[in-house]
């Protein structure tokens, strides 16, 4: 993220919502000062909570209340190092949280700013619990294969801006591959 979005952005925030974990990590510098991985990923969280497509609202009490509990004993150890100036979001479930609530297709290229604002996921969360995997598929951005954990990923999400005090993530179009792969560049002896 850094190399990304350069060092004049200051202190960031990154969150990463993976299939198996939450991942949160804040930090001036391209290593972090606090890293965090918390096992509330999207998948993971739909296998666990949810017993029908929607869920009952049942379940989705049970799992919000589990996200935010989760979560909350991590805010005091990433933010005691300070005020994130830019948050920052990572990964599928977050581009395509960003598309369905407004961000420019991938088609426009990498380069296009793309933000997720914490006001329109509120409302796109409530309406991806009430529907049905076919119909979440067809939304824009979102794939077949994903769109069963869209809601639970949405409930992080939507908890993580939430307890972090986020109005607004800017959506990174590189993550953790790219950051293994600069790294490893950067290690390899100069010809």
């Amino acid at each position: 993220m850094r190399r990304w979005f350069g060092w004049s952005s200051g202190r960031l925030l990154v969150l990463d919502i993976g299939g198996g974990s939450l991942e949160i990590a804040s930090g001036i510098d391209e290593q972090p000062d606090a890293a965090v991985s918390i096992p509330l990923g999207a998948g993971r969280l739909t296998r666990d909570f949810f017993t029908a497509d929607p869920p009952p609202a049942d379940e989705v009490r049970a799992l919000r209340r589990h996200v935010r509990t989760e979560i909350a004993r991590t805010v005091g150890n990433v933010s005691r190092y300070g005020q994130a100036d830019h948050a920052v979001a990572t990964s599928k479930t977050f581009r395509q949280l960003a598309r369905i609530a407004g961000a420019a297709p991938s088609h426009e290229g990498q380069s296009v700013r793309r933000v997720l604002r914490h006001a329109d996921l509120v409302g796109w969360t409530d309406r991806l619990i009430r529907m049905s995997t076919r119909e979440r598929a067809e939304l824009p951005g979102v794939s077949e294969g994903r769109a069963p954990q869209l809601p639970a990923g949405a409930i992080v999400a939507d908890a993580a801006m939430d307890l972090f005090g986020v109005a607004q993530l800017e959506v990174c179009p590189w993550a953790l591959r790219e950051g293994v792969i600069l790294r490893r560049l950067d290690a390899m002896p100069e010809r």
